[in-house]
């Protein structure tokens, strides 16, 4: 699985940013301007907390935001059927944003569920390399390379007895 870089690459954030679009599409001609608002902040909330989670920097607060982002979807869903039973939304245009927000909220319960099973605990518990580790890293890997260069047989003996030593670390 690849390493997530920015919040902008989650499909659950992707997902919440059409939320957004379409929600704030359909009401933008609502006369009910205190409905309006709290059911285009309850959208723009899902959004920015999965966002706000990932910049957090910890596995445990990442958590935390993504479920405040999974209430805020349970509360637009619940604005929608309001909307629908007032008369404000015809029933395609209730289904259709039901679906999208019900998409939201699965998507975020699945990266929850992956969340935590992983074993990254998050950004703030990331050691940062030094400069000379950066160096001894970039020097061992031109050795290396050199090595298998020039002489492929004793690149391989290397490799199979680091192989072995990591083996016998781990009890296999």
């Amino acid at each position: 699985m690849a390493t997530v870089k920015q919040f902008e690459d989650l499909l659950c954030w992707q997902k919440s940013r059409e939320l957004v679009r379409e929600i704030y599409k359909t009401f933008r001609d609502c006369r009910d301007r205190g409905f309006t608002d709290q059911i285009q902040r309850a959208s723009v909330s899902v959004m920015s907390n999965i966002a706000e989670g990932f910049e957090s920097g910890t596995r445990q607060e990442f958590l935390n935001y993504l479920y405040i982002a999974k209430a805020s979807a349970g509360e637009v869903r619940a604005q929608l059927y309001a909307a629908y039973d007032i008369g404000y939304l015809n029933i395609e245009t209730f289904k259709f944003l039901s679906s999208l927000v019900l998409d939201c909220s699965r998507l975020i319960a699945s990266f929850i569920k992956a969340l935590k099973s992983s074993e990254v605990m998050g950004h703030q518990f990331k050691r940062e390399k030094t400069k000379s580790q950066i160096e001894r890293e970039r020097f061992e890997e031109e050795t290396l390379e050199q090595l298998k260069q020039s002489s492929p047989e004793l690149y391989e003996k290397y490799y199979k007895e680091k192989h072995e030593r990591i083996k016998r670390s781990l009890n296999i």
